[in-house]
Parts: C-alpha cells; sequence; structure tokens
C-alpha cells in the first residue's frame, strides 16, 4: 500500500474481507502447513506429503510418500536407506528458501532436511539427509539469512544445523543450552522445548519449553535474556511463582514485538470486571523488544557507543551527548561543553577518558522518537549515531529524521510529499555533518543514493543525488568513502567529498570503484554486512609504499556467518602519483576472497591510527555468540627489525568474555555491552487487586550497560602461543590505563586457579611464564600479593613456587619503600611461616613506618606484634589502606577539640583531674592498649621500639614529628621525657635547635623592622591597643551573647593551653595576641577547626576583613574605635610578618606544655625563645627559683643562651630585641647557677613550701587568662569551650601538674 500522506485513513489497518474459495478433504488429519513460492506443502498424519497449488488444485501430482524418499548422512553416498517404519509421518517442518528445502522433524523425534535434486518437486527427486545423532526432536525454526535450521529437543536444548556446502551433510553448528552453572537444577525445571521463533531480522531466536520459560539467544548461541531467573523464584509471602507457561508465539514487525498464546492451566488471569465469575481462558500477552542498531544496520559496527533501538525510543549509553571514550576526540568534546547543560546522568567526577562510559550501570539516555514522524512512518528500521555521539538518524517506513543530542531537538521533511517518496533500503550512516543513505525514489522507480546535510534543512533541494543500477542492501563508511553492497551481489565503493559552492555546502559523491561478487556470493540476502577496513595480512612494515599501510587496504564480508576477506592486489607494478588527485587515483584491483573465521555475527575495526597502541588499533574484533570473541592481532617485529619470514604477521586469538558484545572500545580495551536481569515483580508491594496480578505474569526485566576487559585474555593467549615479546609491547602501550593493574591480577589468578585446582598434572603450566611476565611491570609485588590475598589459602603454595619466596619479596616491598604492600605480605607470612620469622618481618616494617611517619600503618603493626605474641594469630590485621594518614600535618586529636577537657562541665569527675594521663592519650583504639597489661613482654618489646624511635627524634631535634608520633599512638610522651630528662631530652646545641624548629613549624626567623626601630612596645602602647580591642569586643552586642555567658558570668579562665600562655601581668611582647586579637573579632561565628585558620602573614589582617567585609557591617564600627598611629599599624604587620601559621602555633604551645610537665626546662627555654614571649621564660624562671633544679642543667641552659646571644649578634640580629627584653631574666639566671655551684644540692624538701610555690602560679594563670591566649576557632563558633568547666578543671588540673613537676625534681 502506497501511503499518500494526505488521508490520513489510509494510515490505518486496511479492512479485510476473507470469503472461502474451496475445501480439500486430504483423508488425514494435517500435521503441518508451509508455504513455497507458489504451492502450499502439506503434511498429513498418513505420512504423506500433498503439493498443492494455490488455485485449489492438485496439479494433477500425486502426493508424495515419505517411505518412498531416500536418506543419508550427505549426499554424495550412491544411495540413502529408506524411513522403515510404517507409521511414519512428519511433526513439524519449516521451508528454507536459501537452502531450498525442508527441516523436518518426525514423529518418532529423528530430524532432517529434504531436498529436491532438481527443480522438478516428485518423489524420485527428493532426497533427505539427517545427522545420526538426534533422536528426540520436537519442533523446528529456520534461519534464512544464516542458513541454520534450530531443531528444539526433548532435553529441553536446541541443536542448530548448517548444511555443509561441499557435502551437503547436515554440521552441527552449536547448541542452545542452558547450563547447570548457571540455573542449578536445571533439567527437571524446563521439560521439553516447545516452540522455536527466529525473529523476522534473523539476528536472534527465542525458545520456550514445556514447563514455561521463555529465552532468547544470538544466532551462534550467546544467551542474551532468560526469564527462569525470576520465574522459578518465590514470592516474599513464601507462596511459589508459576512461570510463565506459552501455547503459541509470533514475533511483530521488526523484531519489537512478541505476541504470545499463554496458557496458565489452573491459575489464569481474572477478568476485573466481576471477580466472582472467574473466566478460565488463556491470556494474549505482548512483549516489548529493544535491539542493538547492528543487527539492522551493521555499518555502525566502527562507533565506539551502544546505541539500542526501540519501536519509538532509542537507548545510548549516557555519559554526556558529546562523550566519547577516547582521548582522540577530546579537543571536540571540550569544545562542546559549555555550550550545554550536562545530560541528567552524566557523572560529575569522571572526565578524562570519559569513565563514566567506560563503568556498567542502569542508566541510559534514552531519547523518545518525534511522534510526528512515528505516526505516519512507525515502526522504526534503522538508525545511526555519528562519530561523537551527538547527533541521531532514524528511519521508519518513509523517509527519516535526525536529532541533535546538544539542542534536544527534531528534525523532520518540511515538505512531507518528499518523506513520503522515498523508501530507505540499505541503511544509513555519518559521515562528518551529513547523513549518507540509499533508498528507492517511488516517484520515478529509481534506486538513489542521496547525501543530506545536518545543518541545512531537511529538503531534498539540499540533497545530493547520486543514481544507482540495483537496489542497495547494505551501506557503510569508511574514511571518504562509501562502500555498497547491492542485490545483483556487485561492490560498489564511491568516494565522498564536501564542496562549498556559494551559500550551501554539499558533499558529492562520485563511483571509484566496482567489484562483481557473484562467483562468491549464491544468494545476495545471505551478505550480512560488508564493511571497508585498513586491516591487511601485510603489517604495513613490509609494503612498499608505507603511507598505504591505513587506507582503505581490504573489504571484509560476513556472508552468513562465515567472513570473507578480499585484499587489495599489490603483486602488480606500484605507481607512485604524488601530484595527481586522489580521487583520480586508479584504485588497485582486489585479490580473490579468503576464509578469516566461521559463526561471526559482528565485526569491529577503526580506521584511526595511534603510534602508541597499534596492536590494539589495527586489530580486527569478531563477535562469535556462544563462542565468544575473537581478536585478529598483528604481531610486529621489535625496534622495526625486518620481519622473520616464517611467521604470520596476524594471529587470530579467541576468547571468552561474559557480556554479550555491542561496542569496542579500542584505545581503552574494553567491550561494552548490555545484560538483561530478570527480576522478580512481587504483586505484594502494590494494591492486590486482580488488575495487578496481570502484571506478575510478565518477567520483569532491567536491561542494563555493561562492560568488560579483554586485555588479559589476549595477554594470556599470547603467553600460551609463546609470544611473550607481543604480550610485552601490547601490555606496555596499556599501562597507562586506569585498570592496568588489575588486568594483570585477573590474568595471574585465572590462570592460577586453572592450574592449581586441575586433576590431572599440567605438562606444560603457563603460571611460571605469567609470573615472569608479570616481573617486568614496576606494579609486580602488588599483583601478587593481591592476587594471593583473593584466593584460597590452599593456593599459596603453588603460586609462590612460581613468583618467588614470599619473605624474598617482603623485602623488595621494604627496598621499594612501598609499606602498605609489604604489610599485606606480612599476613601471608603469618600463615605460611613459624611466629618468629614474622614478628621478625614486622619488627622491620614497623620501624620503617614510624621513620616514615605512616601513623595508621603503625597503629596496625602494634596490634599485629599484640596479636604474635598473645597467640591471636588467627586475626590477622586488615591491610591498611592506601590512604595517606588522615593528620601527616599536625597533631590529631587537638585540631578539632580541646583535649579532653572540652566535655561539658557536668561530666567532668568530682575527683582528681589526671591531665597527664589526657595529654597524652588521644582518641580512638590506640588509646586503649596502654591500659591493658602493659607488663607483659609483648608490651614491653613494643614500648622498647617506640622509645628507641622517640630518643632519635629528639636527637635529631624533630619536635614536630615527636608530636605527631606522640598524638598518632597514643604514646606516653610526659612520663617517657621525665625519664629522658637528662639523656635524650637534653639540648645539646640551642642554636641548632632554634633553627631547626624554625625551619619544622615553618616559623619566619625575626627581623628588625627598617622604619621604626623604636617599637611602640618600648612605651606600653601595645597594651592598650589590646585591651581596646577586648573592650570594643565586649561592647559589640553582636558578639555579647558568647561573651557574657563566656567571660562576665565565671570568672575568666583561658582555653586548655591556657597554662602554657604567657602567664605574667606585663604583656612584654606579646607578640602573638595581637593577630589572635584580631582574628578573634574578625572572623564570622562560624565553627572553624585550628587548621582552617589563614595562615598568619603581613596580609592576614587585610585579607581576613575584606573577607568578612561582605557579611558583617560589625567590623567598620570595631575599626573606628580603634585609633592606631602608621608606626604602630606598621609594627603590627611586622609582627605578623614574623609569625609562623596558627597551627604551628598550637603545636608548640602543646610541646611547651609537655616539656613543663616533664621537667624539660630547656626545650621549654627554647620554645620560649621562638614564639619570643618573655612570660614563658619567666615562667620558668619561677620554677627553677620555686623547686630544685639539677645544676647541670641549669648550667646547660645558661651557656645555651649564651650561644643564642652570640649567634644572634652575628647572624639573627632579629632575636636581639627580645634578648634585650629577656636580660634581667638572663641575669637572675646566672645568678641562681652561681648560688647552685656553691650550695649543696641534694637538700630535703618541706612540705611547707607547696602552697608558696602553688600560689604564685595559680595567680599568674588566672592573670593572664584576661589577655586570652585563645586559638581563634574557639572564641567563635561553637568549638568555643565552655568556660565554666574550665574553670573547674583548672583548680583540680593545678595539684597534679604541680606533683608532677616535684616528682621530677625529686627524682
Amino acid at each position: 500500500m502506497k501511503g499518500t500522506p494526505h488521508f490520513k485513513e489510509e494510515q490505518c489497518a486496511p479492512a479485510l474481507d476473507l470469503e472461502m474459495r474451496k475445501i480439500l478433504d486430504l483423508q488425514a488429519p494435517i500435521m503441518s502447513l508451509q508455504s513455497v513460492l507458489e504451492d502450499l506443502l502439506v503434511a498429513t498424519s498418513d505420512g504423506l506429503l500433498h503439493l498443492i497449488h494455490w488455485e485449489g488444485m492438485t496439479n494433477g501430482r500425486k502426493a508424495i510418500n515419505l517411505c518412498t524418499v531416500p536418506f543419508s548422512v550427505d549426499l554424495q553416498s550412491s544411495r540413502g536407506s529408506f524411513l522403515g517404519f510404517a507409521d511414519v509421518h512428519i511433526r513439524d517442518m519449516e521451508y528454507c528458501a536459501t537452502l531450498d528445502g525442508f527441516a523436518v522433524v518426525f514423529n518418532d523425534g529423528k530430524v532432517g532436511f529434504i531436498t529436491p535434486v532438481s527443480s522438478r518437486f516428485t518423489a524420485e527427486q527428493l532426497h533427505g539427509v539427517w545427522p545420526q545423532d538426534v533422536v528426540d526432536g520436537t519442533c523446528v525454526a529456520v534461519n534464512n539469512k544464516y542458513r541454520l535450521m534450530a531443531f528444539g529437543c526433548a532435553s529441553g536444548s536446541v541443536q542448530v544445523y548448517t548444511i555443509d556446502n561441499t557435502t551437503g551433510a547436515m554440521l552441527l553448528s552449536h547448541k542452545l543450552e542452558l547450563t547447570a552453572k548457571q540455573y542449578p537444577d536445571i533439567w527437571n525445571k524446563t521439560g521439553a522445548v516447545k516452540l522455536v521463533r527466529w525473529s523476522p531480522d534473523n539476528s536472534v531466536v527465542i525458545v520456550t519449553w514445556e514447563y514455561g520459560g521463555l529465552s532468547l539467544w544470538s544466532v551462534f548461541g550467546a544467551q542474551l535474556i532468560c526469564t527462569l531467573g525470576g520465574d522459578f523464584a518465590y514470592r516474599s509471602d513464601g507462596t511459589k511463582k508459576d512461570p510463565l507457561k506459552i501455547n503459541s508465539m509470533s514475533w511483530g514487525a521488526e523484531g519489537y514485538h512478541l505476541w504470545v498464546i499463554s496458557g496458565f492451566g489452573s491459575q489464569n488471569t481474572e477478568i476485573e470486571s466481576d471477580p466472582k465469575s472467574v473466566v478460565k481462558q488463556p491470556g494474549i500477552l505482548l512483549f516489548q523488544f529493544i535491539k542493538s542498531v547492528l543487527t539492522v544496520n551493521p555499518c555502525m559496527s566502527n562507533q565506539e557507543q551502544v546505541l539500542l533501538q526501540g519501536e519509538d525510543r532509542l537507548y545510548l549509553n549516557c555519559g554526556e551527548a558529546s562523550q566519547t571514550q577516547n582521548p582522540r576526540s577530546s579537543s571536540a568534546r571540550r569544545e562542546h561543553k559549555p555550550s550545554r547543560e550536562k545530560s541528567p546522568f552524566a557523572d560529575g567526577g569522571l572526565e578524562s577518558q570519559g569513565l563514566s562510559t567506560l563503568l556498567g550501570h542502569r542508566h541510559w539516555h534514552v531519547v523518545q522518537i518525534s511522534s510526528i514522524y512515528l505516526e505516519s512512518n512507525w515502526p522504526i528500521r534503522f538508525s545511526a549515531i555519528d562519530k561523537l555521539g551527538q547527533n541521531i538518524a532514524v528511519v521508519g517506513k518513509f523517509g527519516f529524521a535526525h536529532y541533535s543530542l546538544l539542542t534536544k531537538k527534531w528534525k523532520l521533511f518540511g515538505n512531507i510529499t518528499q518523506e513520503q517518496n522515498m523508501i530507505v533500503t540499505g541503511g544509513l550512516a555519518w559521515w562528518n555533518d551529513f547523513i549518507v543513505l540509499a533508498c528507492y525514489n517511488i516517484s520515478d522507480h529509481q534506486e538513489e543514493l542521496r547525501v543530506y546535510l545536518r545543518t541545512s534543512n531537511l529538503d531534498n533541494a539540499f540533497a545530493h543525488v547520486t543514481k544507482a543500477p540495483a537496489e542497495t542492501l547494505l551501506l557503510s563508511v569508511f574514511r571518504d568513502m562509501v562502500i555498497v553492497f547491492r542485490a545483483d551481489c556487485s561492490i560498489c565503493l564511491y568516494g565522498i567529498e564536501r564542496k562549498s559552492d556559494g551559500p550551501n555546502t554539499t558533499a558529492s559523491i562520485q563511483v571509484l570503484q566496482e567489484v562483481s561478487m557473484s562467483r562468491y556470493i549464491p544468494h545476495p540476502f545471505l551478505v550480512v554486512s560488508v564493511t571497508l577496513t585498513s586491516v591487511s595480512t601485510e603489517n604495513g612494515i613490509t609494503l612498499k609504499m608505507p603511507q598505504q599501510a591505513r587506507d582503505a587496504e581490504s573489504i571484509m564480508l560476513n556472508l552468513a556467518g562465515q567472513l570473507i576477506m578480499m585484499q587489495r592486489d599489490r603483486s602488480g607494478p606500484q605507481i607512485r602519483e604524488k601530484d595527481s588527485h586522489p580521487n583520480q587515483r586508479k584504485l588497485l584491483p582486489f585479490c580473490p576472497p579468503v576464509v578469516l573465521a566461521q559463526s561471526v555475527e559482528n565485526v569491529w575495526t577503526t580506521c584511526r591510527a595511534n603510534k602508541q597502541k597499534r596492536h590494539l588499533l589495527e586489530a580486527l574484533w569478531l563477535s562469535c555468540g556462544g563462542a565468544g570473541m575473537k581478536v585478529w592481532l598483528p604481531l610486529f617485529p621489535r625496534d622495526h627489525r625486518k620481519p622473520h619470514s616464517f611467521l604470520s604477521q596476524r594471529i587470530m586469538l579467541p576468547f571468552h568474555i561474559n557480556i554479550y558484545p555491542l561496542a569496542v572500545l579500542f584505545e581503552d580495551a574494553l567491550v561494552l555491552g548490555a545484560v538483561n536481569d530478570t527480576l522478580l515483580y512481587d504483586s505484594l508491594y502494590t494494591r492486590n487487586s486482580a488488575r495487578e496480578q496481570l502484571e506478575v505474569l510478565f518477567p520483569f526485566c532491567v536491561v542494563e550497560r555493561t562492560s568488560q576487559i579483554y586485555l588479559h585474555h589476549i595477554l594470556r593467549q599470547l603467553l600460551v602461543r609463546n609470544l611473550g615479546e607481543q604480550a610485552l609491547l601490547l601490555a606496555q602501550s596499556c599501562t597507562a590505563l586506569p585498570y592496568f593493574p588489575h588486568v594483570l591480577e585477573l590474568m595471574l589468578h585465572e590462570v592460577l586457579e586453572e592450574e592449581a585446582t586441575s586433576r590431572e598434572p599440567i605438562p606444560d603450566p603457563l603460571l611460571p611464564t605469567v609470573a615472569k611476565f608479570i616481573t617486568e611491570f614496576p606494579l609486580f609485588l602488588q599483583t601478587v600479593v593481591h592476587c594471593a590475598r583473593k584466593t584460597e589459602y590452599a593456593l599459596w603454595n603453588y603460586l609462590f613456587a612460581a613468583v618467588g619466596n614470599p619473605k624474598d619479596l617482603f623485602e623488595e616491598c621494604l627496598m621499594a619503600q612501598d609499606l602498605d604492600t609489604a604489610a599485606s605480605y606480612l599476613i601471608i607470612l603469618q600463615n605460611m611461616e613459624v611466629p618468629a620469622v614474622s614478628r621478625q618481618h614486622a619488627t622491620l616494617l614497623f620501624n620503617t613506618a614510624l621513620e616514615q611517619g605512616k601513623w595508621d600503618l603503625c597503629r596496625h603493626m602494634i596490634r599485629f606484634l599484640k596479636a604474635i605474641g598473645s597467640g591471636e594469630s588467627e586475626t590477622p590485621p586488615p591491610t591498611p589502606t592506601a590512604q595517606e594518614p588522615s593528620s601527616s600535618g599536625g597533631f590529631e586529636f587537638f585540631r578539632n577539640r580541646s583535649i579532653s577537657l572540652s566535655q561539658s562541665a557536668d561530666t567532668v569527675p568530682a575527683g582528681k583531674f589526671s591531665l597527664q594521663k589526657t595529654l597524652s592519650m588521644p582518641s580512638g583504639p590506640s588509646g586503649k592498649r596502654w591500659s591493658k597489661d602493659s607488663d607483659c613482654a609483648e608490651n614491653m618489646y613494643i614500648d622498647m621500639m617506640l622509645w628507641r624511635h622517640a630518643r632519635r627524634l629528639l636527637e635529631e631535634v624533630r619536635l614536630k614529628d615527636l608530636g605527631c608520633f606522640a598524638a598518632q599512638l597514643g604514646f606516653e610522651l610526659i612520663s617517657w621525657l621525665c625519664k629522658e630528662r637528662t639523656r635524650a631530652a637534653r639540648v645539646d646545641n640551642f642554636v641548632i635547635a632554634l633553627k631547626r624548629l624554625h625551619k619544622d613549624f615553618l616559623w619566619p626567623l625575626p627581623i628588625i623592622p627598617a622604619s621604626s626601630l623604636s617599637s611602640p612596645f618600648k612605651n606600653g602602647k601595645y597594651r592598650t591597643v589590646g585591651e581596646q580591642l577586648l573592650k570594643s569586643q565586649s561592647a559589640d552586642p553582636f558578639l555579647n551573647l558568647e561573651i557574657d555567658s563566656g567571660v562576665s558570668n565565671v570568672q575568666r579562665s583561658q582555653s586548655w593551653f591556657g597554662n602554657i600562655g604567657p602567664t605574667h601581668h606585663e604583656i612584654d611582647t606579646a607578640s602573638s595576641h595581637g593577630p589572635q586579637m584580631q582574628d578573634a573579632f574578625l572572623s564570622p561565628l562560624s565553627n572553624k577547626a585550628g587548621d582552617e585558620c589563614s595562615i598568619g602573614s603581613a596580609t592576614d589582617l587585610t585579607e581576613s576583613s575584606s573577607m568578612v567585609d561582605g557579611d558583617w557591617t560589625m567590623v567598620d564600627e570595631n575599626f573606628s574605635t580603634l585609633s592606631l598611629t602608621q608606626s604602630e599599624l606598621e609594627h603590627i604587620s611586622m609582627e605578623l610578618a614574623s609569625k609562623g601559621p596558627h597551627k604551628s602555633q598550637v603545636q608548640l604551645r602543646y610541646l611547651l606544655h609537655i616539656f613543663m610537665e616533664a621537667g624539660c626546662l630547656d626545650w621549654c627555654i627554647v620554645i620560649g625563645l621562638i614564639l619570643r614571649e618573655s612570660s614563658i621564660i619567666n615562667q620558668i624562671l619561677v620554677i627553677i627559683q620555686s623547686s630544685e633544679v639539677d645544676g647541670e642543667m641549669l648550667q646547660n641552659i645558661k651557656t645555651g643562651l649564651h650561644a643564642v646571644d652570640r649567634w644572634a649578634s652575628t647572624d639573627c640580629p632579629g632575636y636581639k630585641p627580645f634578648l634585650n627584653i629577656i636580660k634581667p631574666q638572663l641575669q637572675k639566671l646566672s645568678e641562681i647557677t652561681e648560688e647552685q655551684v656553691q650550695l649543696e644540692a641534694f637538700q630535703p624538701i618541706t612540705a611547707g613550701k607547696t602552697p608558696e610555690q602553688t600560689s604564685p602560679r595559680a595567680e599568674e594563670s588566672r592573670g593572664s587568662s584576661g589577655h586570652g591566649s585563645i586559638p581563634q576557632g574557639e572564641v567563635g563558633g561553637s568549638s568555643m569551650v565552655s568556660r565554666k568547666e574550665e574553670d573547674t578543671t583548672q583548680a583540680e588540673e593545678e595539684e597534679p601538674f604541680q606533683d608532677g613537676t616535684y616528682d621530677c625534681c625529686v627524682s
């Protein structure tokens, strides 16, 4: 029916009028009917075949008795045997046009193929062939395109046969059978095969069984869908779901639908109208399918997208519309990015190679096809997507339409007559911005090849049309060539080029070459696909003209599953024509065809070139259904040496993958596919009405995008064939892929599992070769240990026999500084060796981890060593993750809280509060280990190692590392320092220590400001600044809320390191307070952890004020209360510039506190110097005066300070002002040392002294709190420590603090 567009009535289904012409009585039940060209073939149950003309006459031919037809194994046998049994008849048969014969199933289960020997259809002229081994056939279906006959069997499998061209025998091509591996206990579930049906496009076959269930298979036996997973499941209420039983089924147009008559036996569908009168009847069900573009438009195989088409929509592998998965088009990709919003599924984080397109997930980019186009052109027959994945074209009954994923708009023919006047025949393809298609022009009765430009309006006026001599069946584009296969079995190559004449851009097409294939192709319908490729048996190295290596070298033709290759014939003279236009060059003729492979469903090649990945880009990829995939890989000699004449230059490698391939990503070494999961659709989740129950009859399917790495299969196949050099070249070209380590691991794992678990001895094991291969890569150690940890312990010996002793590998890891991998080896050693060995290795690793500051690993190692010691070796520690420890920079636990004093006031215990404990115990599991049976030998052993490490850190003046170490591992620093006070904890060289601290804590050396040598500090102005700030702060109503509760109601106290801070009333150089006060009122009240505070520098003031300016108007008011002179401002900025980062300040104060506790006064002095706070020096003097201090230490402090003074005079004058300020204290110190030398230092300490000593300190600490050395983060925001609670702890804290110093003195 030719549709004239203006009459919508004509688009409806035509009215059919049926009338009876004649009745024929064949006197026996009819078993099967087949239409054969002009005749009707009828098989009856009495063993006769009737050939009836459609007019209803029997043509005078008598019926053929099957017993008279000879059957043999092949057509070459001189005579066949006859069917010997009496009641033989045909149960099912189907005519195959391309084989010219019938596939038949007899009533006793035998199957066969009957073919007329000559063209006349009489008993003498018929001959049958049968396979010997099939005796349980039940039904048959024929695939004309691939010349296959599928026989269903009573065993539940389907046997697919083809006819051998030479002998005429039936050959088993493959079987469609479910394995117990996929579906255990399958045999008693499916029963015999009930029906087999090939789809209209001949690309899939659907099978159903006696007991229910549906399965869909590709032509050569790859399973695509099987509903049994969901069919035999139990519902959530425990009832069993009855599988879908099918009595009859038929495919709809284009294979988008499957019409099914279901027989549900007892549980029939209830009709909604009246639930009481339940109508028992078989239901008609309709299944909808989507299919890959490759089934109908095979030219899409050079694209790297997965595109599935449904009857009214398209599914794309999502990611961005323009996202291609290969680096080559990254420029094009970037161009388009800003111009549109991302598609809703685009993964934001994965950019570089478009990883989102590489990973599997259930998101598809669904494009709904324009309803206006579908209205008169349903269903969609072809679709195609361009190289960049930005434009899609679709073809329905007439015309075509295209869609842009960037603008989300469809473009249709403006003139509907033009659309309805063309029928696209051979598919369509994109060439740059053009759509190339072959069509039949209805009004002119002419076959044509047309090219439309995407950007212009869709109209024939803008198209370039070339007439074609015969109908085009297939079309494909390669670079600037179009290859066309026609119904007269000829192949034509066209050159296509862009022409811009005047305003319109068009493309022109001209014929380059024609090749007739009629000698080789029995029927044009058998050609599945035709592609032009640059693949050839020569590698390009041996070609006389290397630039032709990537030209159109060969034609690949898939003839009913046989892949045929025709190469250019280069045996003749080669002419170099540099000047002539490439299209005028005479193209070389083609050689006769060669068969490359059998059972081929799809072929993928690319025309791109990449020097780095030549193996992957010049290979030919084949999908072979149930047999997996094959790759025809080029082999390259190394370093362009002359290839060996005896080595072939290509090799065909088969490999299995778990998904059905739909696209190959060449550079990424990935295969993309789609997989269908059947889920149990449970009606309990919905309203339990009869209407809902109908949905339960359907298998509930989810289509998911998948991807699979194939590289390890290829490497393994090359190694098996002793092509290790090629494997190495290939692997080295792929080392940059993010999953390359996984590839090596997979290969090792698969070979190990196969060989270690095999029952028979393996004559030539592959594992040593694979192990040797992996050692070529730096990831070797990691690969082996990951593989070992993922396999069972029983296989370890086999593995390490091949890869080497785990002890040696462990040592290699240590030498390579790869500690995390070494930790994994430790677990293997622990299982394979005696405890002493694993302990020795663990100690090595522990020491190295301490050295490198890998704290997570250290904690694991402590646990591991304890486990070995206490015999808990059954529970190995988990391998630490490869992440860096969270707090390489600071002491982890006081970043976000004030040690453990930040509990709310009421949780503070009434008893004595031991600060010593809290300071050195971090939160988390590592803290607990000290409390538990620390006297056991194992703990002693660990402690010895920790002490040794701490001693090293102190000797090398690495205070920052020491702080991290103590904080991270819960090391009791104070008690250890008390012991080591006169040994490791002495400062041997004050100057070196000072320099080292400056460097470690990023603390700038002080400098003398050029402008004002008379600093405002000398005349005490600075104090007023500080006070003004405080006043203005409390005056501000905004801040009052917080200050009131904190300061006014309770006596002012300081945060946790208050008593470290300056404790004297007079602030001589309160250098730290300047910036702290500034920040305290400048930063908005947010929960800022200490480490986020901006680094104090000269720019600090300006930055923070401008930051706040936008949000907080109060800043200006505050500033108006400050009247600072220029010189004062300069001085403050100088002070800021000579300050280190806030975090370093917190850390230094923490260390100061620790050393103060432990009585290491020389270290306190050094830290006092670096912070340049005379109050600290004063405090130390008070301690020295009030308690007995070792004379040696005093002497050390004195000489040290003199050394610093000398160094300051010569190298660092910036320290001089501060040293001058503390001159009186130094004076006092030298007096004390002299006194101590005279007096005996062993006087007993009287108890009466205690209160005197405590009081000045307590008073100082109270006083100093007024100037609040509170870290900024803690003043503003929720991290503010409640004052009351501090105050209670303050009082309790005092005593143990003092006791600590006392003990030290006595000791």
